[in-house]
């Protein structure tokens, strides 16, 4: 329990610098609202509904849009370093589009795919996809060749190599480009929703805040980061117990 406490401290100090700032007037409350101000219009965005309706299509679309990233961008990482036409094609196109900046992506989906959910679910999916295929890519490149050649020499197919050696020693690698994914899903959701959605976290920050009701707009943006807190905290434990037979 100490070590919990000691651990997440510096937020608590954080939010008693909040409290301090804007009780003694050092930041405008109409930039920066008392806590106490959130909490009751957290509570009254909860009770009327709208937060929970949000919240499930903001949700939905970042889980559908990491969950294929998650499938593709491993499937494509791990056959880039095992079979040399696909690094061949799919390298210099995964190199070149690293880099660019992931909101980029928002009005090219738009522009192709609507003003919808699958707009949001695509930048996600692209945007999330890059770091996993990289982090599969050099996870499966930093297979111990001894392990390979030994499983060759012992009669296992290409396939079975692949699945039963490689993809044990990307794991980890593999495990941590995913959290980079997990983090770069309520990036991309939130900065996709305020641009072009009628739903979704985003969208509540976005008219919350053109509407001047500033309190209700800073709950939203806690509530944000409060979920990926925690889904960052739940995934580390997953990664825990995947790779507990590393100990």
């Amino acid at each position: 329990m100490t070590a919990t406490f000691v651990r997440y401290l510096p937020i608590l100090l954080l939010a008693a610098a909040w409290e301090a700032i804007t009780r003694v007037g050092l930041v405008p409350t109409s930039a920066l609202p008392p806590l106490d101000q959130v909490a009751r219009a957290w509570y009254g965005l909860a009770a009327g509904g709208d937060l929970w309706t949000n919240g499930v299509s903001s949700i939905t679309r970042g889980a559908e849009g990491l969950a294929l990233a998650v499938v593709f961008g491993s499937l494509i990482g791990l056959l880039m370093a095992w079979y040399k036409p696909v690094h061949v094609v799919a390298n210099p196109i995964v190199q070149f589009f690293y880099p660019m900046p992931k909101s980029a992506l928002i009005p090219v989906m738009v522009l192709w795919l609507g003003f919808g959910d699958a707009s949001k679910v695509a930048t996600i999916f692209v945007g999330c996809m890059l770091p996993i295929t990289l982090s599969a890519y050099n996870g499966a490149r930093g297979t111990d060749e001894v392990l390979i050649w030994s499983a060759r020499a012992m009669g296992a197919s290409r396939f079975r190599v692949l699945w039963e050696v490689v993809l044990p020693s990307a794991l980890p690698e593999l495990l941590s480009g995913i959290r980079t994914g997990l983090a770069l899903t309520f990036v991309l959701l939130v900065a996709s929703e305020l641009i072009v959605a009628r739903s979704g976290f985003g969208y509540m920050i976005g008219w919350l805040g053109d509407g001047g009701a500033y309190d209700s707009m800073f709950a939203v943006v806690l509530t944000v980061a409060f979920l990926g807190f925690v889904a960052d905290r739940l995934y580390l434990m997953l990664m825990g117990r995947v790779l507990a037979w590393r100990e």
